[in-house]
């Protein structure tokens, strides 16, 4: 048994399609009207998510609102499976992730010290982003790098061993480089 939405029978639905597809890129939209032709569109629902959020960062109420339009399926359906799956982000993401790795060796070398220096220097308790929108932070179980414990990865970059009164000046250096970017574009 289907469970399709019927939307696409009411007044307004060129309306309701028109507002969906402002709200998406013309990619994004076209590929999910290739779904929506599929005998099982929702079975597309996880891949037409990611690539949601590959181009936006993370999934707004209005993306899942859109996506739920656009591919004919209710909209509990959509935000059922971005909130089940961990890889789903709903809240915008900084410019740049901080990781912190609370592994064993990181941890009984400092990490939670670095960990509570960040969440000061940030405001942000784990899985938030900074009032500035520069940075989200994240735990991490293992970085990969014992031996340079404790550490810490900014947009890719592993820095360690790190200390409390280090994190400072080592998010300063990516303020510094967010705003020379901006300056020169």
């Amino acid at each position: 048994m289907s469970h399709t939405c019927t939307c696409t029978h009411t007044d307004n639905w060129n309306d309701v399609r028109a507002a969906a597809e402002a709200t998406l890129e013309a990619d994004i939209v076209t590929y999910i009207s290739q779904c929506a032709q599929s005998d099982r569109p929702q079975s597309h629902l996880i891949s037409i998510l990611h690539r949601v959020q590959g181009r936006y960062s993370y999934l707004s109420r209005e993306h899942m609102d859109a996506v739920a339009q656009l591919l004919g399926v209710p909209t509990s359906s959509v935000t059922g499976v971005a909130t089940f799956y961990h890889f789903f982000r709903l809240q915008p993401q900084g410019r740049y992730k901080v990781s912190v790795c609370l592994g064993t060796a990181c941890y009984v070398k400092g990490a939670q010290a670095i960990a509570d220096r960040l969440r000061a220097e940030l405001g942000v308790e784990f899985g938030q982003t900074s009032a500035d929108n520069m940075f989200t932070l994240e735990p991490a179980r293992c970085l990969g790098t014992c031996g340079l414990a404790p550490v810490i990865m900014i947009d890719g970059n592993v820095h360690g061993p790190i200390t409390a009164d280090q994190v400072p000046a080592t998010l300063e250096k990516y303020r510094l480089a967010a705003t020379h970017a901006a300056a020169s574009a």
